[in-house]
């Protein structure tokens, strides 16, 4: 829950409303905070700044923690690379940024590499998806291989009691088990990017920002001058690595091959692409689609013909569906949790929630949103919502309409007026 504050109010009073008791997760066996040995991921940036002030305001035992996940030389990041040049690259200007925080709150800060952690377990993976004509998230694979697996084992085996981050959501404790749950500030939630995060981790992780909005964080961090952090921008592009020129970056791995554009209501050639794995389902941007009256968005892609079929915006039901399947899914739940028929899923991180009947197979579930929604894509993360409470999340293999897979419906109608 927020509170009222406005940019008069001051530290103390912020510190006084904000810095309530610490919610400790049912996997830490201690309960005093000062006897809990917290290792933070401090990144460089302002929101897990202020989480390292939280937890040291509530009186835990804080260590901070910078992790460098990228070697841009060793990795062969050249194409689309903006910082090549550089006489500080953007990793090391944050690890100085970090330094500075932990300098300003008294703390220590470690530094610990998983380059090649990063390289085997999340990178390698999002090239083979996108290899398959998906879409990953790099975010998602990020923290259920690095911060929340190779992180989380590095302090546990260094003595740690917990770990931290600057995530916004929160813990909720209930019979002795530790829930994931949204943050306050709607707006910034992050509980979408931790679907795939072992509940075993998240017993023994804490959010320190569940409680506050993002203004709130930018204040206390003006409030306590922390030159570095206070008014640097929000990081952007893929995880770790930073921003760049996307398909100019990709081409660094997966070669570019390019194909034909097809219009799926009357099978015209309507253009050449760059290469199917650089686009994505619904895309409108970027086309280069000339010689035909549009505006045109993506309604599919045929990895193995290398085609790429459009529809003018004007026949947007070529996205709808009415039912997914979804598999490889992460439940974090109590072992007695009752699945709710209906509850909420995201299939986007920006996406409202969208009501669904869900019928629970193991580690697979079926979906239903007869309500349809547009643009729902295999490779992509459905998450799960019960209320605040997050139950977890997996991969969309497959899309239905009224029974009709929507790639195999869009394929067959596009081949049957297909006349390149």
């Amino acid at each position: 829950m927020t509170v009222n504050w406005s940019e008069e109010t001051n530290l103390d009073v912020l510190e006084h409303e904000l810095v309530g008791a610490p919610i400790i997760p049912s996997g830490v066996e201690k309960k005093d905070p000062k006897d809990i040995k917290v290792l933070l991921g401090l990144s460089g940036g302002v929101d897990s700044a202020i989480a390292a002030w939280v937890l040291k305001e509530q009186g835990f035992d804080v260590t901070c923690c910078f992790m460098r996940n990228w070697d841009s030389f060793a990795n062969g990041d050249v194409a689309g690379n903006p910082d090549l040049l550089n006489d500080v690259c953007p990793q090391e200007q944050d690890y100085h940024d970090a330094q500075a925080v932990a300098d300003k709150l008294g703390l220590t800060l470690l530094r610990v590499d998983f380059v090649r952690e990063y390289w085997d377990d999340v990178f390698s993976t999002f090239l083979k998806e996108y290899e398959r004509g998906r879409t990953p998230n790099p975010d998602i694979l990020c923290n259920q291989f690095i911060k929340f697996d190779a992180f989380f084992n590095y302090a546990m085996k260094n003595g740690f009691d917990a770990i931290a981050t600057g995530h916004y959501c929160s813990i909720q404790v209930e019979n002795d088990f530790t829930w994931l749950a949204r943050a306050a500030d709607l707006n910034k939630d992050q509980t979408y990017f931790l679907a795939q995060v072992a509940k075993e981790a998240l017993a023994k992780t804490m959010f320190p920002l569940g409680t506050l909005i993002k203004p709130q964080v930018r204040k206390i961090a003006a409030m306590l001058n922390l030159d570095s952090v206070m008014t640097k921008k929000d990081s952007t592009g893929i995880c770790f690595i930073g921003e760049r020129n996307f398909r100019q970056f990709l081409s660094n791995y997966l070669p570019a091959k390019e194909g034909e554009i097809i219009d799926l209501e009357t099978g015209t050639v309507l253009g050449k692409h760059q290469g199917v794995l650089y686009y994505t389902i619904g895309q409108r941007k970027g086309l280069h689609i000339d010689r035909f009256a549009g505006p045109w968005f993506i309604a599919a892609k045929d990895v193995q013909t290398n085609r790429l079929y459009a529809a003018k915006v004007d026949n947007k039901q070529w996205l709808d569906s009415d039912r997914c399947r979804v598999e490889k899914i992460n439940w974090i739940v109590d072992e007695d949790y009752k699945f709710p028929k209906h509850c909420t899923v995201k299939f986007r991180y920006r996406q409202k929630d969208i009501p669904i009947e869900l019928e629970v197979d193991g580690n697979c579930a079926n979906v239903y949103y007869p309500q349809k929604s547009a643009a729902v894509t295999p490779g992509q993360e459905a998450v799960f919502y019960d209320g605040d409470k997050c139950l977890g999340g997996g991969v969309i293999e497959e899309v239905y309409i009224q029974d009709d897979n929507v790639f195999e419906k869009i394929k067959t109608k596009a081949d049957q007026s297909y006349h390149g």
